[in-house]
């Protein structure tokens, strides 16, 4: 019988707080040294006081680094009245908090069966689990070809271009990423929502890929529109959830 793996919080030191606009950020921190598989999760926890009460507030995030690197990275955004996210974006280097562990879900490659083609969507910082498998040596040594799409309202939202662009140096036969901007001219990009790429045939012509129930899995990471709106468009295409007692070609993972 396998044992309970149960979760123990450890204290972390902030190393940066890093702003890609005013409501996107990223948190480096440092902690105990903490296995875990690209694309897993954690849960970070700080005491919130409001009105004079404090209590400890806590919410998961997706690791963005490599899983052999020593700092942890987490990808988040302000939301409006959100306690913990406007508590994290108040942090300076120095400061603590506490994290979970060990990381935890399935959000991960080992998941995903063998196909030539993964598709990689998300919206917002749902691009974070993303970077971190990318990080890692396994996509590169299972499919042929990468596509990865992340959609955002603005074009200074599509945050860690510089980190992108290095892996589209590194595999320029074998990753295509697109991005779409739904709020103004995007000018490195596609203009509009990924759903409304995908329908008009956008999105697969600027990839030079398809998305076939054939040979394509997909991953989708985001908001629970661009999720639904998703599944119901590739379900059009023969195209079903992943399930472990039930192969798919869907993997989620809802954000917000």
């Amino acid at each position: 019988m396998t044992g309970i793996i149960r979760t123990t919080w450890h204290n972390a030191e902030v190393l940066s707080n890093q702003h890609w606009t005013d409501r996107l950020l990223t948190l480096h921190i440092k902690t105990a040294p903490m296995p875990f598989v690209a694309g897993q999760f954690v849960t970070l926890r700080l005491p919130v006081t409001t009105e004079g009460v404090t209590e400890l507030v806590a919410k998961s995030y997706s690791l963005i680094n490599a899983p052999d690197e020593a700092a942890l990275e987490i990808f988040y955004n302000i939301v409006p009245n959100g306690k913990l996210s406007n508590a994290l974006a108040r942090l300076q280097p120095g400061d603590s908090l506490e994290i979970s562990q060990p990381a935890k879900g399935f959000f991960v490659l080992d998941e995903i069966p063998a196909v030539p083609n993964l598709w990689m969507i998300a919206t917002g910082t749902g691009l974070g689990p993303y970077l971190s498998i990318l990080q890692t040596a396994q996509p590169w040594q299972r499919f042929q070809k990468i596509v990865l799409v992340h959609g955002t309202p603005l074009v200074n939202e599509l945050a860690y271009a510089e980190l992108i662009q290095t892996l589209a140096a590194a595999h320029p036969e074998q990753f295509r990423f697109i991005s779409c901007v739904t709020r103004e001219v995007n000018p490195h990009g596609l203009e509009g929502r990924i759903t409304t790429s995908l329908e008009s045939g956008a999105l697969e012509q600027v990839a030079g890929t398809s998305i076939s129930a054939t040979d394509t899995h997909v991953m989708l990471c985001g908001n629970h529109n661009m999720l639904n709106d998703m599944k119901a468009l590739l379900g059009k295409r023969g195209m079903q959830r992943h399930l472990r007692h039930k192969p798919g070609h869907i993997t989620t993972e809802q954000y917000f």
